[in-house]
């Protein structure tokens, strides 16, 4: 192997000084379009001040200055992708690849590709590395030796895998080398499973595992749903998925056509720097609290952490929440928005300066004109076009009137310029044609206020119309006083501009149809983080909001902290079927790879199904589980917080809540310096953390201290996900403390899993 090891070197030699003399190259081109870039967008800046005015053709100048814009756009486009260019061969001079595959071809001919970040040629265009997401890529994933088969553009090709090696490159020198049949052989996995946590989650593009290289290459799929476990790999996974969609259909699909709902800001943060390490752009992403403020403008709606802070103490009923985040209840909508009588359909007035400018009674004469036998958001969009046509009627009458003259006459220069506008000066024949259409214009923009109402469907009554479906539905319900209470409450949060969660999504909804609004059909892909968070009519809102993109939804059904735990497979069918797709897949990943041996194992002991979960072989300390009272625990807990900050980059505590957080955090501030983190939050500080466990969702630490596993806080075995969701987040040490009488969910758990130690008060 010393030969073999020395031959590698040599190429890796030979292969980065390719990479110099190409950066030499890139950096020279680089320079130069840099300097060309700065000298176009300065002679536009010349350009793009000329006082237009003291010219004899405007037009000319504007159409001089069109082109100009233009050229600056080509500039700095090509400079952009030099830098991109130089950024990849400068992350390659690094590290050039990780992986080796030696195949023969169906024609016999043995070949050696070189797999890495990127791809790269020499100047006979030959490739010394092939993009991990080449479809040749695909064999050092998913082949083991023999025959395998891989995508090409023309169908599926066949090879023989002779050999798989894998490498690790630090600095242009291999320090690792072995050959395998394996994905990733172990002591690759164990050398970057081992490393510290990040505020930033790792590139683990060396190191993806068959069943994710599943997900990540999946391009047939319309739906599909992965499930699995903490520390699966299944996050990374998914952000690779996005990189490799990227890659493949680079001439159809941006970044911007990709959504990602994330469970909070912190797991946001946490991921945005993967998708820029791979070389691309990063997608959109969205909280569901970010997404339903942005829809439901002017109202603070409930988020799912405060909903679950208020129910602590008052349960809600969730039998009634069952419903309304229910299939069934987003069809009873439909139903219903098709069957409004036009008596009983609620307009509101459209108001300018205090004043009623379109009353609610003109607004439903209006619409009771359009054709009956059209569907109602058809209706109303030829309500809301006749409304504008009334508002453009309106404009030119009252730019007639006096006052607007009188007020035109009182601009100065610069603001009547600005009114009548660059591309508009000396357009007009006469003075009086320039006056009409400045007065004209001085009255749109006066009135836009009542177009942007118009526009936005603000004279149909949502609110109104959505408190009369509660009351509908309800009378047809065995216990319609249920509902009642359900109109008065959301009727009352109304009044104080806030909206209850399972209310927002209802009411989106019935909007929508009957305004036929609210969808964005250039979404092409849409991904859901932490599944188990989300009720089936979010799911269902998500997929008329988005109605031509594709779907990949991922989570864990055991870390179920705000709802019951469902299937996986129970999940893909009833979306399947609510999603009407054609093409749905469930990829379950049942190893885990985040945390210790030692670790998982106890974890997943809490857990009914927990045998189904494996753990990967990454030795570590058992669990410790300190059995204490407050005070007590809490003299633990500064003891222990003094030895692990020396050891460890993140020590996260972990509680039941966000008042046990704060209380923690008033208690070891001014000794520790820890840092509260909040839903607002989005920076994870590399020291120590205070934070309710919903926040920490698809988040690792190095080190757990769960506080507060007592009887109180998790009594009994609607619990158990929460303590599993607990000790997966700890990558290498995990502590429960109970500061209180033990959660008799600890009695469980078999005794050689962990390390208990219990302190008596003296």
């Amino acid at each position: 192997m010393e030969a073999e090891l020395s031959q590698e070197q040599t190429r890796v030699d030979e292969v980065v000084t390719e990479i110099e003399h190409q950066l030499v190259t890139v950096e020279k081109t680089l320079a130069k379009a840099h300097a060309e870039t700065s000298a176009v967008e300065q002679n536009y800046s010349e350009n793009a001040s000329i006082n237009t005015f003291e010219i004899d053709d405007a037009s000319e100048t504007n159409a001089e200055v069109q082109q100009q814009r233009q050229l600056v756009a080509r500039v700095v486009e090509t400079e952009t992708i030099l830098k991109k260019q130089e950024t990849t061969l400068n992350e390659l001079h690094e590290s050039p690849y990780f992986g080796r595959i030696d195949i023969k071809d169906a024609a016999d001919e043995n070949e050696s590709l070189y797999i890495g970040m990127a791809s790269l040629q020499d100047a006979e265009q030959d490739f010394l590395i092939y993009d991990w997401r080449a479809p040749v890529s695909a064999i050092y994933y998913n082949g083991t030796l023999g025959d395998v088969t891989y995508p090409t553009p023309n169908g599926r090709a066949t090879a023989e895998l002779l050999n798989k090696r894998q490498f690790t490159i630090q600095h242009g020198k291999i320090t690792n080398m072995f050959d395998t049949d394996e994905t990733v052989g172990d002591e690759m996995l164990q050398y970057a499973l081992g490393q510290q946590s990040d505020e930033y989650m790792a590139n683990i593009v060396a190191t993806i595992q068959k069943e994710q290289n599943d997900i990540i290459r999946d391009t047939t799929s319309d739906l599909l749903v992965v499930q699995g476990v903490a520390g699966s790999g299944k996050t990374s996974a998914i952000l690779q998925r996005i990189a490799f969609l990227l890659f493949h259909s680079r001439e159809e699909l941006s970044s911007d056509q990709i959504i990602l709902f994330s469970p909070n800001r912190l797991f946001s943060h946490y991921i945005s720097e993967v998708l820029p390490s791979l070389g691309e752009r990063n997608m959109r992403q969205v909280t569901l609290a970010e997404f339903l403020k942005a829809r439901l403008e002017g109202l603070n709606v409930q988020t799912l952490f405060n909903r679950y802070e208020a129910e602590q103490n008052a349960p809600a009923n969730q039998k009634l929440r069952a419903e309304m985040e229910s299939a069934d209840f987003m069809q009873v909508i439909a139903k219903y928005t098709e069957q409004i009588a036009d008596k009983a359909l609620r307009f509101a007035d459209i108001e300018y300066n205090g004043a009623v400018f379109f009353s609610a009674y003109h607004i439903k004469v209006v619409y009771s004109r359009q054709a009956k036998e059209a569907k109602i958001a058809e209706r109303m969009l030829r309500t809301k076009n006749e409304l504008i046509n009334e508002l453009k009627r309106k404009i030119i009458h009252e730019a007639q009137q006096p006052w607007v003259s009188a007020a035109i006459n009182e601009l100065d220069d610069e603001h009547y310029r600005d009114l009548l506008g660059l591309e508009n000066v000396e357009k007009f024949e006469s003075s009086d044609d320039e006056m009409e259409y400045v007065s004209e214009k001085f009255v749109r923009i006066r009135f836009k206020k009542i177009y942007d109402a118009i526009y936005n469907n603000h004279f149909f009554d949502v609110y109104s119309q959505y408190a009369d479906f509660l009351t509908a539905y309800g009378e047809q319900t065995a216990e319609p006083a249920i509902w009642v209470e359900k109109r008065e409450r959301f009727l009352a949060e109304l009044e104080y501009h806030r909206i209850d969660l399972v209310d927002a999504i209802p009411l989106m909804y019935l909007r929508d149809l009957v305004t036929g609004s609210g969808q964005n059909r250039r979404m092409q892909h849409v991904f859901i983080d932490e599944m188990q968070d989300y009720s089936i009519a979010q799911m269902l809102y998500f997929k008329h909001a988005f109605p031509r993109a594709r779907y990949t939804i991922l989570g864990d059904s055991e870390q179920a902290l705000f709802r019951s735990i469902e299937s996986p497979a129970a999940l893909l069918t009833r979306l399947k079927d609510a999603f009407q797709v054609k093409h749905a897949n469930l990829i379950t990943l049942n190893k885990s790879y985040r945390s210790t041996k030692q670790i998982t194992e106890f974890g997943k002991a809490f857990l009914p199904d927990g045998d189904q979960i494996q753990a990967f072989t990454r030795d570590g300390d058992l669990p410790i589980v300190v059995e204490s009272d407050a005070k007590q625990g809490l003299t633990y807990l500064r003891a222990k917080l003094n030895g692990l900050r020396a050891n460890y980059g993140t020590v996260a505590i972990l509680t039941k809540n966000a008042g046990q957080a704060e209380k923690l955090q008033q208690q070891l501030r001014r000794e520790f310096g820890s840092t509260l983190l909040t839903a607002t939050d989005r920076l994870v500080p590399n020291d120590i953390v205070i934070l309710p466990i919903y926040l920490a969702k698809g988040l690792e630490f190095d080190c757990v201290i769960a506080y507060g596993v007592n009887r109180d806080n998790y009594p009994d075995a609607d619990s158990l996900g929460i303590i599993y969701t607990i000790a997966s987040r700890a990558m290498h040490e995990l502590t429960l403390i109970t500061a209180g009488v033990p959660s008799p969910l600890l009695a469980t758990v078999a005794p050689d899993l962990y390390q208990p130690e219990v302190i008596v008060n003296n």
